[in-house]
This record gives structure tokens, C-alpha cells and sequence, in this order.
């Protein structure tokens, strides 16, 4: 291919390489011009034009790159028309792409201007979405580059199609571990196996003992399950503890014990009866993406998966993007000099409250905002953060004497995310951890918060420290900086509860009695509380939206 400037007269036949405007239209990129176009350059003046010409060996970009993607389609996969040098391959249906990596990289070193792209290999798919593309970065490539590109790109592309399973699910209890939480397993694995086709055609609890959970596997396999997973009250941590000793005793065969991926590493792959068995770890009781994804979603699209697979996980096995988990094996560093601050979140609407804004109600002679500031200035926090949104002046004002460090959320329509987050970008460096209160929890007081930091410095498991209502979790909850980056990532209005759902192992709750879960959303509850509604807002709010 030839590529530079021409004289428009002489240019007929060529491609031109750049967009140009005439009087009456525009000739666009990649236009082949004719004998007309090329005389209504000359009269406008455009004496010469970048263009390209081909010579006879040379493959244009279209067909180039229509015979790259196809020469890549394996089964599974479904192309569209080609265009601006461009094929795209799709899904053909809901699976796990499976790419030749080798194959990939060979065919975009063979010349710069052959290039294709497919997401990460394995990666779960449903049907339509795009999982490759072949682009031509010239207008045309010569023959001979192409041919080899075809031959090493050959079927490197394809997608394994789901085969519905039917699982079957072993969970084992521990006195710790609450009914709800095995609830919430269950419909998040039901979610993930959605995708597949595959149906839990069984649940059976049992204690945490070897005999028991090999029985109820035995029993599984037996009322029709062809895949088992087991999610075991306490994480395997040994070839012998109680999941891999189960299926020993069950007569199965543990292929794999660990996984460098994190959240993920420990899970247990193995087999029996010939049907594959999957100790799941305990990250996957969260929809979030984990280690068990990778695996889980190989098997159930008749992958095999070997222990090579796995100890072969650890580049990109660091999930990152996961925030609501602690950084792996980062070690605890408390004392009682670490900095504990608070954020009251006091942006808020009061949509429930029906026009007048409730942190401004009185109780017991002050706002209720006056309330939860009062409480965490005086519990000796290292700082207090205010978030104010809806009149955000009046509420500032009912605090404005007690040393808070205010900021104000502009989108605190959007929900409490936003607020959330706007607080933690407020505190100090060298943060330790924070508590985070509603403004309309009056009943919360200086000693109640105090608890919540005793128990963050004194216990290993309370990077998470919740105060709770007759064993109930409620408000408020203290944060270790390990998950700052989880709630500044925080959307809409759902606060951080799923957080605290996915990381029930460094739990500790606080019992303060109903003040954990006494807010007063509603005039009616507030008035039974004995408060005061406030008056309507004043003309001075409306500069504070």
C-alpha cells in the first residue's frame, strides 16, 4: 500500500485518508474517490489530498478484517458485518469464553496494523455480548501478513456453552452462625447459578462434623444432584479439617485445597461419585465477584478445572476492585492512641416527615441533630465530621458551637452514599477508624459510643463494631480504615449494610438496648418519643440547597 499526498486530479481510484469538506458536502475517511470527486476538489480550490492506494497484493480493511474474525470463530460465536476496518465477534449464548492466549498474541506480532482484541479469558458471557474484535489499524494489509495471521488466530475464539446442573447444597451450623445468614447463602448462590440453567434441588444443614456433612452428601447425590457445594460454618484452613475430611469419609477425592486469588483462597475442589464437589469459601456468601465465581462458572460450562488452573490464578487474582474486604493479611495495628472519628450523616430530606425537616424537631429541649453531635464531641473522638444537605444552614447552626468540622453534600438527594462519602473524604490523615451515626437517633449517647471504640481496640474480630437491639444489628457502626475504600465506593441509599453481610467473621456487636434502632422518621414517632416538630423552613434555606 502506498500512503502520502497526491494531486486531487490524479487521485481517482485512491482512499482518502482524511475527512474533507467541499461547498455543498463532505468527503469522509476511507471514501474511495472518483473521477467527480476528484474534479470538484480541483475546482474548490484542494489541489492535493492524502490518500492510500492499494497495490494488487494488498487486502482491503473490511475483508481483512472480516477473514481475521472468522478465521478466529470457534463454537459458540457469532460475527456481524464488518465496517471501518472492524469484525466484531458475539456470544452465541450464555457461557464462559474460552480464548487461546498464545494464539492471540502470535497473530497481533505478526505486523502492527493486524490487531485483535478479546475480553479475559474465562470470563462469563451471556448471549450477545461482544467477546472479540479484529481491527485494522491501515487502510490495507498486504496478503501474505494476513494469511498468517488467519492461520495463528485459527478457532482461538470460542464460548462453552452452561450445562444445567443440578446442585445440591451441604451447609454446616455453628452457634455463632445465624439461620438468616444461611438464608442469604442460599439465595445468593441461587443468583449465581441463574445464569447456568442449573437449580439447587436441595439444601440439607447440618452440624459442623465430618460424618454429618459426608452423609448429607451421600444423601444428595442420591435424591438426583450432579454437583455438590459445600459451605462450611468455619473456613477449611487444613487437608483435614472438616470439608475435605467429609469427603474423604464420603469416599470422594479432594483434587485441590487453596486458591491464589483473594477474596477466594480457600476453597476446595474435588470429586465424588465422579461428580464435582466445590467447598466454597466463605467470601462467596457475597454476590460479589470471587475466586469461587472463576471456578464455579468453568465447571457448571463442562471445563475441566485442574489444580495447574488454579495455582495458575494469582496474576489478576488479586481483586481489587472488591472493596468491601480488608487487604489480605494486613496486620492489626491498635492501641488505645488510635484515631477513632465519627460522621453524622444529617443531609438527608426528612421525605418520611412530610415537609419540616426532623433533625431540627426538639426533644428533651434540643434538635435532634444536637443530639448525635453532643454525643460524639463529648465520647473524646479524635474528630467529629457533620454532613449537611437539606437546610443545611439551620442544621449547622444547632451545632455550630461544638467544634464540628462541617461539609455539605450538594447531591444529598441521591442518597446516603453520597453522604457517606462525603464525610470520609473529610477526616484527618492517620484516620484509624470511624463511627458513622443517623442525626435522628437521639437515644445514642456519649458512653454508648465509647463501647463501640473499647470493643474496636480490645477484640481481634471487631474491625467491624455494630451496636445492636435484643441481638439485632442497628446504628451505629464503627469502620476500620480497611474498608474506607468500601464505603466512599458506596451508591444510592442503601447505606453499608451489605458490607456488613459480607464480612460477618470480623463482626463485633455492641447490645445498647433499643437505642440501636430508634429513629424518628415519622411525626407520629416522634411525637410518641416526646419531641416537637419544627417549624416549616425558613426563606434563608433556600440558598443552602
Amino acid at each position: 500500500m502506498n500512503f502520502g499526498p497526491r494531486l486531487s486530479r490524479d487521485a481517482a481510484g485512491c482512499i482518502l485518508a482524511h475527512s474533507t469538506r467541499l461547498a455543498a458536502r463532505a468527503l469522509k475517511k476511507g471514501h474511495v474517490l472518483t473521477e467527480a470527486d476528484c474534479a470538484e476538489l480541483a475546482a474548490a480550490g484542494i489541489d492535493s489530498v492524502v490518500v492510500a492506494s492499494l497495490d494488487t497484493r494488498d487486502v482491503g480493511e473490511d475483508t481483512a478484517a472480516e477473514r481475521l474474525a472468522r478465521s478466529a470463530m470457534g463454537p459458540g460465536v457469532l460475527t456481524d458485518t464488518a465496517f471501518t476496518g472492524r469484525m466484531n465477534l458475539y456470544a452465541e449464548t450464555n457461557g464462559v469464553l474460552v480464548v487461546d492466549p498464545e494464539a492471540v498474541t502470535a497473530a497481533n506480532r505478526i505486523d502492527p496494523a493486524i490487531t485483535f482484541a478479546t475480553l479475559a479469558n474465562h470470563t462469563q458471557v451471556t448471549g450477545g455480548r461482544m467477546v472479540a474484535t479484529a481491527k485494522i489499524i491501515s487502510f490495507a494489509v498486504p496478503g501474505h501478513l494476513l494469511e498468517q495471521a488467519e492461520q495463528a488466530l485459527h478457532g482461538a475464539v470460542r464460548v462453552a456453552a452452561f450445562t444445567p446442573r443440578k446442585i445440591g447444597l451441604v451447609a454446616t451450623e455453628l452457634p455463632h452462625l445465624k439461620a438468616s445468614v444461611l438464608d442469604k447463602t442460599r439465595r445468593v448462590l441461587e443468583d449465581r447459578l441463574r445464569p447456568s440453567g442449573s437449580t439447587l434441588i436441595g439444601e440439607i444443614r447440618v452440624p459442623h462434623d465430618q460424618e454429618a456433612v459426608a452423609d448429607a452428601m451421600r444423601k444428595l447425590i442420591s435424591q438426583g444432584a450432579d454437583f455438590l457445594i459445600l459451605f462450611g460454618a468455619s473456613a477449611v484452613v487444613d487437608r483435614h479439617d472438616v470439608l475435605p475430611a467429609a469427603l474423604d469419609l464420603a469416599g470422594g477425592t479432594v483434587r485441590h485445597l487453596g486458591m491464589p486469588v483473594d477474596p477466594g483462597n480457600l476453597l476446595m475442589l474435588g470429586t465424588l461419585q465422579g461428580l464435582p464437589v466445590l467447598g466454597a469459601p466463605g467470601c462467596a456468601r457475597s454476590p460479589k465477584e470471587n475466586g469461587f465465581d472463576w471456578v464455579l462458572d468453568r465447571l457448571l460450562a463442562g471445563l475441566d478445572v485442574t489444580p495447574d488452573d488454579i495455582t495458575a490464578m494469582g496474576v489478576g487474582g488479586l481483586l481489587m476492585e472488591i472493596g468491601t474486604r480488608p487487604q489480605p493479611r494486613e496486620s492489626r495495628r491498635r492501641s488505645d492512641r488510635s484515631k477513632v472519628a465519627a460522621i453524622i450523616l444529617g443531609a438527608g430530606k426528612s421525605s418520611r416527615m412530610g415537609g419540616p425537616n426532623k433533625l431540627l424537631a426538639k426533644l428533651d429541649g434540643k434538635a435532634l441533630i444536637r443530639h448525635a453531635a453532643e454525643a460524639a464531641t463529648g465520647a473524646g473522638l479524635a474528630q467529629t465530621v457533620l454532613v449537611t444537605g437539606h437546610l443545611a444552614g439551620e442544621v449547622g447552626a444547632e451545632v455550630a458551637d461544638l467544634g464540628l468540622t462541617v461539609v455539605h453534600n450538594p447531591d444529598y438527594a441521591d442518597g446516603m452514599a453520597g453522604s457517606i462519602r462525603a464525610g470520609m473524604n473529610a477526616l484527618a490523615p492517620g484516620t484509624d477508624a470511624v463511627i458513622i451515626l443517623l442525626g435522628d437517633m437521639p437515644r445514642i449517647d456519649a458512653a454508648i459510643l465509647k463501647r463501640l471504640v473499647e470493643t474496636y481496640r480490645s477484640r481481634e474480630t471487631g474491625q467491624i463494631v455494630t451496636a445492636t437491639a435484643d441481638g439485632k444489628r442497628g446504628n451505629p457502626v464503627l469502620w476500620d480504615k480497611r474498608f474506607f475504600e468500601a464505603l466512599k465506593s458506596l451508591s444510592g441509599d442503601v447505606g453499608a449494610k451489605h458490607v456488613i453481610a459480607e464480612n460477618t467473621d470480623l463482626v463485633a456487636e455492641v447490645e445498647i438496648g433499643p437505642a440501636a434502632r430508634l429513629d424518628l422518621d415519622t411525626p407520629r414517632a416522634l411525637l410518641e418519643a416526646g419531641g416537637v416538630l419544627p417549624r416549616h423552613a425558613t426563606p434563608t434555606s433556600k440558598t443552602t440547597k
